[in-house]
């Protein structure tokens, strides 16, 4: 047996809306049908107990000035006494004793005929003659064909409450026909949008027309990425193509030499490129994975012992490096795999490019932290600062040229302070070299 649930999802949106609605209609439309069916008995009663009691004020009155009632528009009037009797001459009237004292007490009965007959319904009241006698003065109307009015306008109102959830079921249909055709023009245009096109948008303020717009930027974003997907594979297939390159001919030279010493330099050649091939490799994984959305989980980090760890890390041969934190702790809300990153590729940089000296300052704002690297090189010429952090960018000047490296290692900054909101600045250093000022969120301890 089919799961009516899995049924009912397979069906269109068009289709779902129409049943609800219909369904929804129909139960409503029935429910006030059977409501006005009860109540249209009482309705009916209701004006002919207003006739009745029109005729008997009347008679009372002329009861009580001693003349004889007379009847008006078909009622049949009757002047009783309190028992219930006839005095006006006329036979007995069908009322029995609680009907009698129904009336005297001003409420309308209704009197059920014999066998098949007609009900009658009557309504009387209490009227004082001029000797003072209390007569009982009554009216009665017969109920020929209520029943069947009843009936009959019960029936009606169903049929007209079954008709009513039809056209409510095909108005929706139509309607929603129509609101959803723009939907069904942008899913056959998908397929066929050429490389750079968009949606057509409907031009509404209105659900769907925010939805072609919401569409149309994802495509948009998509065309972005798919732009900077096919740039970063070329660039890392050229830069790719330099070391493997590289080795392979110092391999064949090492293989094709007979002298050891050549051979000892040929592979020592080989594992510096290998370990910039290994460096670059892993450079372009890291991008990847934050070009995934891959994030690490924020914490505390302090910065003051993850810049003198990075100190250390570089080792004794590099230039002099001195570390300024002019507080004695600054906490970021950061990953420490990011910390890490982030300053061993500025240090990194820094050294390579420094003629004596690199300077590592800490700084802690009220709502930033901030790490700032000066070194003595030969700086960055202001055209080229808007660059230096896209991927594979190298300044045509003496850092590019002395530099050796990769062309991943600020772009990877760039990237890892940027994820978690932060910013990263090149200028230049009071000591004519090189400035890297890093941001970070500033993360209060005390909270």
């Amino acid at each position: 047996m089919k799961d009516p649930r899995r049924w009912w999802r397979r069906r269109s949106l068009r289709l779902r809306i129409t049943a609800v609605a219909t369904v929804v209609a129909a139960a409503v439309l029935l429910v006030l049908a059977l409501l006005a069916g009860r109540l249209v008995g009482p309705w009916l009663l209701g004006g002919v107990d207003t006739d009745l009691r029109a005729a008997v004020s009347t008679a009372a009155r002329a009861v009580e000035s001693g003349t004889a009632p007379s009847t008006s528009d078909g009622l049949r009037v009757r002047v009783l006494d309190t028992a219930g009797d006839p005095v006006d001459g006329g036979g007995p009237p069908a009322l029995g004793d609680a009907h009698v004292g129904d009336l005297k007490a001003g409420l309308a009965v209704t009197v059920e005929g014999p066998d098949d007959a007609v009900p009658t319904r009557w309504a009387g009241t209490v009227a004082t003659a001029p000797d003072g006698a209390q007569r009982l003065v009554v009216a009665e109307d017969p109920l020929a064909g209520a029943s069947a009015v009843i009936a009959d306008g019960g029936m009606l109102l169903v049929g007209l409450a079954v008709a009513g959830a039809v056209l409510v079921g095909a108005t929706t249909w139509l309607v929603t026909g129509a609101a959803l055709r723009p939907v069904g023009r942008m899913r056959r245009s998908l397929p066929a949008l050429p490389s750079g096109g968009r949606l057509p948008e409907p031009g509404s303020a209105d659900e769907l027309g925010a939805l072609a717009a919401e569409l149309n930027d994802l495509l948009a974003r998509y065309d972005e990425v798919g732009e900077r997907l096919r740039r970063f594979t070329g660039d890392a297939a050229h830069e790719l193509r330099s070391p493997v390159a590289s080795i392979r001919v110092q391999a064949e030279v090492g293989v094709a030499a007979s002298d050891g010493d050549l051979a000892q330099e040929t592979l020592a050649d080989i594992l510096v490129e290998t370990e910039r091939l290994s460096t670059l490799l892993d450079g372009l994984l890291t991008l990847a994975r934050a070009d995934a959305g891959e994030v690490p989980a924020a914490e505390p980090v302090e910065l003051v012992t993850e810049v003198r760890a990075a100190v250390e890390r570089l080792g004794a041969e590099e230039p002099d490096m001195r570390v300024s934190a002019l507080v004695p702790s600054a906490w970021a809300l950061a990953a420490p795999s990011e910390v890490e990153l982030v300053l061993d590729n500025l240090l990194r940089n820094a050294c390579r490019h420094a003629a004596s000296s690199v300077v590592v300052s800490v700084l802690a704002m009220r709502a930033w932290v901030r790490v700032v690297v000066d070194d003595d090189g030969p700086g960055i010429e202001p055209e080229h600062r808007g660059h230096v952090f896209d991927r594979f960018y190298r300044a045509s000047d003496d850092r590019a040229r002395s530099s050796g490296g990769t062309g991943l290692g600020l772009a990877l900054v760039a990237e890892a302070v940027r994820r978690r909101g932060g910013r990263v600045v090149v200028g230049e250093s009071p000591d004519g070299g090189a400035r890297f000022e890093v941001s970070w969120r500033r993360h209060d301890r005390r909270s």
